[in-house]
């Protein structure tokens, strides 16, 4: 036909003289099949290979079952990792951005999808991204009940990859955590980052390799590890202590500190007429924080609103709760304090610093 869109195609031209090879796809499913069902418990009811995942949750002890979803990828943080060669911690990233935001609203995680676009596909890369989601799964306590890997010439160069995911959990309704019953006086509990987690990466990559000259293998300065080492150390993950809290101490108000940083995300956690009052110095900031400072150099308003400048997750709770809630933590490996508290104030719900953070 004249018009066929076809026409004066050579005979033979296959899918991988497009740039998708099928049967590399297929190997990648073949090596990631088993770490995949490593995550999985009775809940999941089929394994790899579905068109769909099938999830049956325990609702023991839950009275009114509310689901909690988020999206999330792990953004500029993966040319690190093609610079470095490593590709496993940004899959504990992709799990931790998500899960550590459904904790927010009170949620237990159940499960997790991911989502892998590359240029051309690399069975062995895929398989050590896909076990990092694996890894962060297993520490989320949630399972990896599916995933698309989507071969893409022409949108990302050679050697590059995209990657997200999405977490759904449950909670009670009764139990939602949503900063409603935030009030004046009450404790804000700072939860340490592991560094920089998933945030931040533009800015963070520009001071170490732009204005530092440094090189992904170099030792980087104060921190006592090499560039690559503390740029892709993973995300923390709080469910098993948070859920811990939760169960023992009531959470008011709850913050995952990612892109914003503490102005941009602790607000999240309060109700019109709340004010968060951060005091700058009530705890250690991570060495990667200043060097990015003074490299840059970066003001230190700039990193406010960039990074968590050491705080993965703020928790409100009554000043009657502190204690417990710090000594509940620190059962569970997370040594928390008290970074401030909440005042009453004419406007919406905002965050005020005080003092200085990087002094």
């Amino acid at each position: 036909m004249k018009d066929d869109p076809l026409d004066g195609t050579p005979p033979g031209l296959t899918y991988a003289h497009a740039g998708v090879n099928i049967e590399a796809g297929e190997e990648a499913v073949r090596r990631i099949a088993r770490t995949v069902a490593s995550t999985h418990g009775p809940e999941v009811l089929a394994g790899v290979g579905g068109f769909g995942g099938l999830y049956q949750p325990d609702l023991t002890g839950i009275v009114t079952p509310v689901l909690v979803s988020a999206t999330d990828g792990v953004g500029t943080k993966l040319k690190v990792a093609y610079a470095a060669g490593v590709h496993d911690t940004v899959g504990i990233d992709n799990v931790a951005m998500n899960v550590n935001d459904i904790l927010c609203q009170g949620a237990r995680p159940l499960f997790f999808l991911d989502y892998i676009g590359v240029g051309t596909l690399e069975p062995g890369t895929v398989e050590r991204i896909v076990a990092g989601v694996a890894e962060g799964c297993r520490r989320a306590e949630c399972a990896l009940l599916g995933g698309e890997m989507a071969e893409l010439p022409g949108i990302y160069a050679e050697g590059e990859y995209d990657l997200a995911g999405f977490a759904v959990g449950i909670a009670d309704r009764e139990r939602l955590i949503t900063g409603e019953r935030v009030e004046a006086g009450d404790a804000l509990i700072g939860l340490p980052s592991s560094g920089l987690h998933s945030n931040g990466y533009a800015l963070a990559r520009r001071a170490v390799f732009g204005s530092a000259g440094l090189s992904i293998g170099d030792e980087l300065p104060g921190c006592g590890r090499t560039v690559a080492e503390e740029l892709l150390e993973p995300t923390r993950i709080y469910v098993r202590p948070v859920l811990d809290l939760m169960a023992r101490v009531p959470v008011k108000g709850l913050a995952h500190i990612t892109g914003g940083g503490l102005p941009g995300n602790v607000n999240r956690a309060l109700r019109h007429g709340m004010r968060a009052v951060v005091r700058g110095g009530s705890w250690n900031v991570p060495p990667i924080f200043r060097f990015i400072a003074e490299a840059g150099p970066v003001e230190e308003a700039e990193m406010l609103r960039t990074f968590n400048l050491g705080l993965g997750m703020v928790a409100v709770v009554s000043a009657e709760a502190v204690n417990a809630a710090i000594e509940c933590l620190g059962r569970g490996g997370i040594e928390a304090q008290v970074v401030g508290e909440v005042e009453a104030w004419d406007g919406p719900a905002s965050v005020r610093i005080e003092g200085r953070v990087l002094s």
